[in-house]
């Protein structure tokens, strides 16, 4: 076998069988590997934003890795914006980056570059294979960086003698390490003691995040809460939390500054619980960095890397809280019917709380027609909610293809802005060709409206022409329903919530990809 059969077959070895690829020249012989091997399910996206983000969005879901297939450094460099979105997330990634043939690389091709210099800022792990018979090895080095909890992003880099040449070594089996570090028990005797000695609970918070927001995790804060009066909160985006009816449902610290120092403003003591320190998204003039008091003492229950329901438990346990009703926990809404008129953020979640099917996966990239969703989806079914986690806008989309690749028996419905849509606007024709029951659900403001909050919390005037002109999506507007039929995708456009809510469920009554565009 030459190097990339043995890489493959490394791959299965590893339970690796999902490639999100969009290869090169320098990749053929990858190519022709994966096409002897029926096992890998290979999967092509249009542009490497759409391999990266699906990638992430597999992981969360999965809870595995799936590999990719990028071309050179540029192939690579056009992926990173999502892998930044995956490493925020700890989401597990085996990149397969092709590279010139060893003895090419000193004449300076075209496409030559630093890949290891490119990769290493979005990637926990980078090797280069150097020859055929180190391949598998390597690969399997790779599958045991990504593999496990948190997941990791691991780059090898195959120079094209490398895949090409013969390997004598095989594949290699994988054993990655499953153990998850546990909180010892000072801590949590520590944190138990503060938590029951304190004068008022309600100035303590437990703040979750990553996978503390998993539905045990959060019942178990919710058990604590309960018993003993401290206040919940949840990181402003979560990579995967579990939400809706009997399930507990913690608040979000919001995204605009102002609201999230005044929400933690009473905050004496700040637990953490799989997550860090909440710290601004960006900084503002005169504002602080951080977002609880300064006052404040901040405790770590569990990392990103420790086993948070587990310390959870023992904190429950600790608190003789193990047997008390949880608070937080999300009821149906008492309202009856839908909303109706002009569609606004608190409107569509109404709609979507009302309409949501069991277990399904939602895929938030609304931004900031998104911001009241997540407090109506305490009253939904129970549902999977992802979210962007590093910042880099074009995560939804392809996050929703690697979702439905991960759970094909769920339906996804991905809630994205138009100007986030732009971004990765190539992953409805992924959805197409491969007939992914995912709805998309473009909510259309024809502009980039954060932006237009972000220039008022700078300090700035009233925009001038120039200004508008960064920030308006008008002047042409985008016709979503072409750009989705253009790619393969039956759409529809509507322009009030009642509109809405019968487009909504008409699509999730069906299979396969739609698209509604949604008129703000």
């Amino acid at each position: 076998m030459n190097g990339s059969e043995a890489i493959v077959q490394t791959l299965l070895e590893g339970n690796i069988d999902v490639c999100f690829a969009n290869p090169g020249t320098s990749e053929m012989h990858f190519v022709a590997a994966l096409d002897s091997m029926p096992k890998m399910r290979c999967i092509l996206g249009l542009f490497e934003g759409v391999v990266t983000g699906a990638a992430d969005g597999y992981y969360r879901i999965a809870e595995k890795p799936a590999a990719t297939l990028l071309h050179l450094g540029p192939g690579l460099v056009s992926g990173l914006a999502n892998l930044h979105n995956a490493k925020r997330a700890n989401s597990g990634i085996i990149n397969i980056v092709g590279q010139h043939a060893l003895d090419h690389i000193e004449n300076d091709a075209p496409l030559t570059s630093d890949i290891e210099g490119i990769a290493r800022p979005m990637s926990h792990w980078v090797r280069t294979t150097m020859t055929a018979n180190t391949a598998p090895a390597d690969t399997a080095a790779a599958i045991e960086q990504a593999t496990g909890t948190p997941g990791r992003i691991a780059t090898l880099i195959l120079p094209a003698d490398a895949a090409w040449g013969t390997c004598t070594t095989g594949k290699y089996s994988v054993h990655p390490q499953t153990a998850i570090p546990k909180t010892d028990s000072n801590t949590i005797d520590t944190i138990a003691r503060i938590i029951h000695e304190a004068a008022d609970p309600s100035r303590i918070a437990l703040l979750l995040g990553g996978r503390a927001m998993r539905t045990k995790s959060t019942e178990f804060a919710g058990r604590i809460a309960a018993r003993t009066g401290c206040r919940l909160f949840s990181e402003t985006k979560s990579a995967r939390c579990e939400r809706g009816q009997g399930r507990v449902n913690i608040p979000k610290i919001p995204y605009p500054l102002d609201p999230s120092l005044e929400l933690l403003r009473d905050i004496d003591t700040l637990i953490l619980v799989g997550t860090s320190k909440p710290v601004a998204f960006f900084a503002y003039p005169g504002k602080p960095r951080f977002l609880q008091p300064i006052r404040s003492q901040t405790i770590t229950l569990a990392s990103i890397w420790d086993d948070a329901e587990n310390a959870l438990s023992e904190l429950c346990e600790a608190l003789n809280a193990t047997h008390t009703p949880p608070a937080y926990v999300g009821q149906a809404n008492p309202q009856s019917g839908l909303p109706t008129g002009q569609a606004d953020s608190d409107g569509i979640g109404r709609v979507l709380a009302s309409v949501l099917p069991e277990n399904c996966i939602v895929v938030d990239e609304a931004i900031t027609n998104g911001r009241l969703l997540p407090q109506h989806a305490a009253s939904a079914a129970p549902h999977d909610w992802l979210e962007i986690t590093g910042g880099s806008i074009g995560y939804g989309l392809p996050s929703a293809v690697g979702a439905s690749v991960a759970a094909p028996d769920r339906k996804v419905v991905a809630i994205i802005g138009d100007g986030s849509a732009m971004y990765t606007v190539q992953s409805l024709w992924t959805m197409a060709r491969e007939s992914l029951d995912i709805t998309v659900v473009i909510l259309a403001n024809r502009s980039y409206k954060i932006l237009n909050g972000e220039l008022a919390a700078m300090g700035a005037v009233s925009p001038g022409p120039n200004a508008r002109r960064m920030l308006s999506l008008e002047a042409p507007f985008l016709d979503w329903v072409s750009i989705a039929k253009g790619h393969g995708i039956h759409a529809q456009r509507v322009d009030n919530l009642e509109s809405f809510a019968n487009a909504l469920k008409q699509s999730i009554s069906e299979q396969g990809p739609r698209l509604i565009e949604l008129i703000m």
